[in-house]
C-alpha cells in the first residue's frame, strides 16, 4: 500500500515538472541591484548537446504551434480585466517561491516587503486578483526562485540544455526547478503533496497551465517577430534565455524592453 502511494505520489511530482516547464518556466526572474551586464554576452555556458538540442526545440516548436498558441490567442479573446485580474493571481501565487529565495539570497527587506504584499493582495486583493500592495509602494515585485539562488550562491550553469517539452534550461537551473517539487513550493505543497481539503491537484494543474498561457498571449508578437527577423531561431531563444538568467542572477539594472518590463515573460526583439 505504501509502495502504491509512494509510485502514485512519483508519478504526480513527474507530471507537475513536465506540465509546468513546458508552460510556465519560473527560472525567468529578477531582482533590484547594481551590476550591469552586456547585452551580447552570454559567458561561457557550453552547448554541449547542439544537435539533440535543435531537434527538440524543432519538436518543441511544433508542439507550440499546434497546441499552446492557439490556446494563448483564445486566451486573448478574454475581457482585458479578466486577463489582468489572471495575472495578478498568478503572480500573486509565484511569491510563495520568490520569499524563501529572497531570503537564501540575503535579500532580507525585499523578503519583508513581497511577505507584506503576498498577505495584502491574498486578503483585501481577494486571492490576488486586485493589487492594493502596489497602490501603497509594495510594487518593486520581481520573481527570484532555486535556479537564480543556485546562481548567487555560484553554482555555475553547465550545459546548456534544451528538454523535450521542457523548453530551455541549464543542468543548474533544470536542479533548481526540481527543488520546487521537493518542498520548495508551497503552493505545490498544499494542491497535491498534502490533498488539502479546500484545494486539490486540479487547482494546482490549472494554475500552472493557465501560468503558461498568460506568458504566451503576452508573447505572441514577439516570438513571431523573433523568428521573422532570427537568421537562427534557435540560436536567438538560447541567447535571450542565457543572457536573461545572467542579467537576473547579477541583479541588474538592465531592464528589457518589452510589453511589461517586469520579467523576460515579455521579450525583446528588437
Amino acid at each position: 500500500m505504501k509502495d502504491t502511494i509512494k509510485n502514485r505520489h512519483m508519478y504526480r511530482i513527474l507530471k507537475i515538472i513536465i506540465i509546468s516547464m513546458l508552460l510556465f518556466n519560473p527560472s525567468f526572474a529578477g531582482s533590484d541591484g547594481q551590476k550591469d551586464l552586456s547585452n551580447n554576452s552570454n559567458g561561457e555556458v557550453k552547448d554541449c548537446f547542439e544537435g539533440l538540442n535543435r531537434g527538440i526545440f524543432a519538436f518543441n516548436q511544433a508542439l507550440d504551434n499546434i497546441v499552446v498558441e492557439p490556446l494563448a490567442k483564445g486566451y486573448r479573446l478574454l475581457p482585458s480585466p479578466i486577463r489582468t485580474g489572471t495575472s495578478n493571481v498568478l503572480s500573486n501565487l509565484s511569491l510563495v517561491i520568490t520569499i524563501p529565495n529572497n531570503f537564501l539570497q540575503g535579500e532580507f527587506e525585499l523578503a519583508g516587503k513581497n511577505s507584506g504584499r503576498f498577505l495584502l493582495n491574498s486578503t483585501i486583493g481577494i486571492l490576488g486578483f486586485f493589487d492594493p500592495a502596489s497602490k501603497i509602494g509594495l510594487n518593486n515585485y520581481e520573481k527570484e526562485d532555486w535556479g537564480q539562488t543556485l546562481g548567487v550562491w555560484g553554482v555555475d550553469e553547465g550545459c546548456y540544455i534544451v528538454l523535450p517539452i521542457l523548453g530551455p534550461s541549464t543542468v543548474r537551473d533544470t536542479v533548481g526547478s526540481l527543488a520546487t517539487y521537493m518542498g520548495g513550493d508551497s503552493w505545490y505543497n498544499i494542491t497535491v503533496k498534502n490533498d488539502t481539503r479546500y484545494v486539490s491537484d486540479f487547482d494546482y494543474y490549472a494554475s500552472v497551465a493557465t501560468n503558461g498561457i498568460d506568458f504566451r498571449a503576452k508573447n505572441i508578437e514577439s516570438f513571431q517577430n523573433l523568428e521573422t527577423n532570427s537568421i537562427d531561431f534557435y540560436a536567438s531563444v538560447k541567447s535571450l534565455y542565457l543572457q536573461d538568467r545572467k542579467k537576473k542572477i547579477a541583479n541588474s539594472d538592465y531592464i528589457t524592453e518589452t510589453m511589461d518590463d517586469s520579467d523576460w515573460e515579455e521579450i525583446e526583439t528588437q
